[in-house]
This record gives structure tokens, sequence and C-alpha cells, in this order.
């Protein structure tokens, strides 16, 4: 693993936030931990000093990505720290469980906040501290639902694919001034996302999904993407099990997949 200087990561109170968080706190890197809970956040700042990490080397950083008013003065906060910002990995997401038909609107609005917006947001902000020093890397999490679709995700499928779409652009956009983009899609990974999901009224799923009780370990998951980014690649899947076959499936036989799509992703 290279070792970059400030690694920023959101979302990194769970799951593959916090898989990434303990890999590059081993690697000797300084952290930004942000997510909402910060009980949360600071277990797993404890986690990192066990791995060896430098305790003032991690900073614990609340933050609630859909506040955007609230983010210039956390940005401001890391520079006072660390100086500057090498990754930012924007991981922090909500996924959906739910048909359309029976889905309010406000749930789009809050998936779309949380997932589109909020990386958006964050990003307009610690890139003008990249380009300044001509180098830096920006990441954001999708999913291989970023590019197909499948039931009960209407508004999470639509996220992720929003990504993609502005972070392949932005690529383009910093083309030759040293900042890269990096677009993860993940598979199925044993994480909360499905538990912590909303329903179509917005309360919480608070079920685990059969695909993702027999996903990926996040470590394993955490390990590939770090890889794969020391590596400098822009987009590269994550995942293992049938779904690891799914990109290049749907870009082979896509009329095969639209024909089984309605067969994926129904709650268990």
């Amino acid at each position: 693993m290279n070792k970059p200087n400030v690694v920023w990561i959101t979302g990194a109170s769970s799951g593959i936030g916090e898989a990434l968080a303990v890999q590059y706190a081993s690697a000797g890197s300084s952290l930004v931990l942000s997510a909402r809970q910060q009980t949360e956040l600071e277990r797993v700042r404890e986690v990192c000093v066990e791995q060896g990490a430098f305790a003032d080397s991690i900073m614990v950083l609340p933050l609630d990505v859909t506040k955007f008013d609230s983010m210039p003065v956390a940005v401001d906060a890391v520079v006072r720290k660390f100086g500057s910002v090498d990754i930012l990995i924007n991981n922090a997401g909500i996924s959906q469980r739910s048909l359309f038909v029976d889905t309010d609107i406000s749930v789009y609005q809050t998936i779309f906040a949380v997932d589109v917006m909020g990386p958006i947001a964050l990003t307009k902000l610690v890139l003008p501290i990249m380009l300044n020093k001509g180098k830096g890397h920006i990441v954001v999490t999708s999913s291989i639902a970023g590019k197909m679709g499948v039931p009960y995700r209407t508004g999470y499928c639509a996220a992720k694919h929003a990504v993609i779409g502005f972070f392949d652009s932005l690529r383009a956009e910093l083309h030759d001034t040293g900042v890269q983009v990096s677009c993860i899609l993940p598979g199925f990974v044993r994480t909360g996302i499905s538990e912590q999901a909303v329903t179509g009224d917005g309360s919480v799923f608070g079920v685990t999904d059969v695909n993702i009780q027999g996903g990926m370990d996040p470590n394993e998951c955490a390990r590939q993407i770090i890889r794969n980014l020391d590596k400098g690649k822009s987009e590269f899947s994550v995942s293992q099990g049938m779904e690891k076959h799914a990109l290049w499936l749907n870009r082979a036989f896509p009329g095969l997949i639209r024909k089984m799509s309605h067969k994926f992703g129904k709650p268990e």
C-alpha cells in the first residue's frame, strides 16, 4: 500500500468506511473520520490506535453530508490540523428497500441528498486544496447498482448511476491537473447497508438481506479498494460470487439481464 499523508473518509463509522480507516491507519496515514455518530467514530479511532496508529494522527470530525452549510467549517478544521487532504473518500451512503409505487417523494430526496449531493458538496470544497498543490485523489463509493437497475432500489440505483456520471465528468475536467478521480463499485459486502436502508415511508428497513449476509468481508473489500486506488484505477468493481460477473454480463447480454432483473433485489 502506498502511504498517502492525509485520508478523509466519510461514512467511517462502520462497514467499508471503518475497514478502510483501519487499513490506512495501519499503513501510517493520518486520518479524518467523518459520519454522523461521534460515539461510533471514537470507537473506530480506538481500533485504529490499537492497530498502531498514533492517536494525534486521527481526527474525529462528525459530519452530516446533507448539512451543506456545515461543510466549510469542517474543511477549515481539517486544513488547520493537517494542512491538506491527499485522498477524499466519499463513502457515506444510504440504500432503499421499497417499490416505487409505495415510496414517498421525500425518500428519494433523502437518498439523493446523502448519496449524490453530499459527495458533490464536499468535493467542491476539498478539490481547490488539491488543485493548489497539483495532486490529490477524489474517490466516491458507487455500486454495481450504479450500472444496472434492480427492483426495490429505484432511488438507490438512480443515485449510484448519478455519482458515476458526475465523477466521470469531473475526471475529464481534471485531466492533466494531477488530481485523480476514482469510482468504486462494490457488490454485496457484509455491512449494515440493508439494515439501515429506508423503506417507502422513510422508516428504517431493519433487516439484513440474505445476499448481504453472504457477502464479501469488509476488510477484504477494503484491501481490494486500496490496491486498486494505489494503481490509479479510475473505476473498478469489488465483488465476489455471481455479482462479480454482473457488469460484463450486462455489457455482453443486456437484453438477457433486463429480462432477468425482476428476480434481483427483492428483500428477503
